[in-house]
Formats: C-alpha cells, structure tokens, sequence
C-alpha cells in the first residue's frame, strides 16, 4: 500500500470500485446544477452511519435528560449532532483522499501508537455493542414480555441473523438500514404528535446556558449526549464506506466526491438529529411536564408513554427501540472489521469477530441485569455513553491531524480556517471529557 495511493479492499467485505456492488459515482455525480440527484450514490453510506447515532444509548440518556431538565439539554444535542457532521466530513475527506481508511491511515502514520488507539478503539465498540444489546432486551421485554436477562441470551444470537445479511450485496443492506432510520424518524414525529410539546419552550432549550455549570447531574447527562451522538467506530466505517463507490481518481473526481459525501453526511446526520430531538422532546413533553422527573429506564418510559398518551404510543416506542437496536448492531459489526484490518492486518471470521464482541458486552449485562435488575441495565446504558464520550479524544485528535497533513491529503487537506473549527470542536470534546472526570474525582 502506498501512503498516497489505494488500497485494496479484498480483506474486508466491502465492494471494490468498480465492482457490480459499487455505486458508480461517475454516474451519480452530476452537473453541480443537478447535484441533488448525485446524492443517491452516497445515501446508502449515509444511513449505515446515521443509525449509529440512533441506537438504544441515545435513547437512554434523551429519555433521562428530557424527564429530568425538560427541554434545557437540547442544546447539547444540536452541538453535539454539529460536531458529528463535522467529524463524519473528515472521515469522509480523509477516506476519498487517500483511499484508506481511519485505522490504515493510524497505522500507517502512528505505527508505534497503532496499540492503544486500537485497544481504544475496541472499547468504543464493545461499548456500543453492550447499549444495543441492553436495548435490543429492553425492547423484546416491553413488546412480549421476555424477563430481561433471557432476552440478553436472544439477542445474542442475533450474529445468525446479522451474518445473512451481511452476507447480501452491500447496497441492498445500505437501503434496507436506511428503510429502517425512516421507520425509527416516523415512528417519533407520530409519538411527538401525541405529545403535543410548547413550540416556544423546545425552540429556547436550543439556546445554551450557565445551568449545565453548577449542576453535575446535567453535566453529566451532557457528556453522555456526547457519547451517545458522535460515535467513535462511525468515524472508523465511514471512512471506509466512501471507497465503496467507483469515482474518478483525479484530482478533480476527489473533490467532487468529497463534496457529494459530505453534503449526504449533512442530510443523514440532520434526520438523525431530528430523531434525538424527538426523543427528548418526548420525554421532556409527556414526562417532565408532569413531574416525571427520574426517568432513567426505558421500561418506565414504555409504562408512562402507555398512561400518558395510550399503548399504541407505547407499543410503537419498544418496535422503535427494537429496530434500532439491530440496525445498530450491523454497523457495529462492520466497523468491528474495519478496526481490526486496519489497525493489525488481523483478518477474523465475521462470526468469530462477532461473537467477541457480543461476549465481552454479554458479561456486564447479564452481572448488572441479575444483581440489579432493571434499573442496573438504564444506570448501565447511560454508562456505556459515558465510556464513548470518553474514549472519543482518541479517535478524533488523529483524524484531525491526518486530515490537516497537506502531504498525505495533498489539496484536500484541511484549510486553516477548517482546521480551526476542527481543532475547536476536538477542544470542546476534551474540555467536556476533563471537566466530568475532574468532577468524578473531586
């Protein structure tokens, strides 16, 4: 592989460029007049990435953010949701330029760091894979009623589903996820219609204040939104999904691409967006107006939704739950692989890889669930988003710096006013990171 070049993709299970499974984005990149109509090659991609954001972590510390503080966190969802488009677009830049992806280009770069930013990079996943698995259980309890810790053990088992449709052509799983995201965003604009929020009281949760200062609890819900929108393994798949499409490797065929990726990473991220909000508006809405204020677990969600507003809205909240918890579970797969090849060139069974996976999620989730029922697994699942929000400086310090490298990316590389918002957001990550964990020790 060359530090400039391309890298062949036949140790992943992805299409190479070219190949009857790539998108030929020589044909979906228009004119820029007509540029909406390019955006289809990369809407498949975008929605792999976009249903990370929206998996059962998310929905935990939404619920327990909007049912404690009403709509004050809002913010932090729409800043948090501004520095995940921000970071997806160097992923994106960083995939089309180089033809690597995030852990080639660490390896490659930081050869003697390639260890802990994989071990790091494991956690994430393993963290993510531990929300989805708690949601996945919570969901099958509220729709059938399966006792929590027999719904962990099915869910378990979901590496037989995963597998076949891993195994389909990878454009039809891209469109299938996507089919599943519009599912989750209409499920809650019905929910948010039964919930009937104040339009001026959600507009001003959008506006930041000094609260989140003077209260740990909010601040710490706070990281956990972090955690839970900007996703460590998205920042490692998205790189590689971009090179999943066939596109002129010139100079100009680059930046057209990078473009056309970003702007989809823009609309995927925004519906995303829109769907956290609901979720907090939702809570903040049925429950926190009512002086429900400690609703930590999904189930006492499910039961208020259910009183509050009828079982339909509930029943349409754990399916929601459900499919977002396996939507999630695939892109977590698939970013399992990415790190894995990057990083140390390991090239693992999928089922294996996936089973390591779920097994080291299984073990915390089964303790927690059976010495603490189902409280331990809402405390968990907001733990899980505090680990990612954690973890995330270590993923992104060295995107930002391979995307600033002007001799890796060449004209792609950041330019100085980019790489400052970069920088500045990296900063904000950190800042939020610190101060939590300062406030943990103090």
């Amino acid at each position: 592989m060359s530090r400039h070049g391309t890298s062949t993709r036949e140790d992943l299970s992805f299409p190479r460029p070219g190949s009857p499974e790539a998108e030929p984005l020589t044909e979906a990149l228009p004119p820029r007049g007509a540029r909406v109509r390019g955006l289809g090659a990369f809407a498949g991609s975008g929605a792999l990435i976009a249903v990370g954001y929206l998996d059962p972590g998310n929905w935990a510390t939404d619920l327990a953010a909007g049912s404690r503080y009403g709509y004050a966190l809002l913010w932090m969802v729409l800043a948090s949701s501004l520095i995940g488009m921000l970071l997806q677009s160097l992923s994106v830049r960083l995939g089309i330029a180089t033809g690597q992806n995030l852990a080639e280009a660490c390896r490659e770069a930081y050869p003697r760091w390639r260890i802990p930013l994989w071990f790091t990079a494991e956690i994430a996943i393993a963290a993510t894979d531990l929300a989805e698995l708690l949601g996945s259980a919570i969901a099958l309890n509220l729709l059938f009623g399966i006792p929590l810790w027999a719904g962990v053990l099915i869910t378990t088992l979901d590496v037989l589903t995963l597998l076949g449709l891993l195994s389909a052509r990878p454009r039809k799983l891209e469109w299938m996820v996507l089919g599943l995201v519009l599912t989750v965003g209409a499920a809650f604009a019905f929910e948010l219609v039964l919930s009937r929020p104040v339009a001026g009281e959600v507009l001003a949760g959008y506006l930041p204040t000094g609260a989140i200062l003077r209260d740990s609890g909010m601040m710490t819900l706070a990281v956990g939104i972090l955690g839970a929108t900007v996703m460590p393994h998205n920042l490692f798949l998205h790189s590689q999904l971009v090179n999943t499409r066939d596109f002129p490797r010139d100079e100009s065929g680059r930046r057209e691409a990078v473009r056309s990726g970003t702007w989809n990473t823009l609309y995927s991220l925004g519906a995303a967006m829109f769907i956290n909000s609901a979720i907090l508006i939702l809570a903040g809405s049925a429950f926190h107006r009512f002086g429900h204020t400690e609703v930590v677990e999904l189930s006492d969600a499910h039961a208020l939704l259910s009183s509050l507003l009828g079982p339909l809205a509930a029943t349409v909240f754990a399916l929601a739950l459900l499919l977002a918890g396996q939507s999630a579970a695939i892109t977590g797969t698939l970013a399992g692989d990415v790190v894995m090849m990057g990083f140390l060139r390991l090239r693992v069974r999928r089922w294996v890889r996936r089973l390591i996976t779920r097994g080291v999620a299984l073990c915390p989730a089964l303790a927690v669930i059976l010495m603490a029922g189902d409280q331990g697994a809402g405390q968990l699942l907001i733990v899980s988003q505090v680990v990612l929000s954690l973890q995330l400086g270590f993923t992104v310090v060295p995107l930002v710096l391979l995307t600033s490298d002007r001799g890796r990316l060449g004209a792609l590389a950041l330019s100085p006013a980019w790489r400052a918002l970069a920088w500045l957001a990296t900063a904000m990550v950190l800042g939020v990171n610190l101060y939590l964990l300062g406030s943990l020790v103090v």
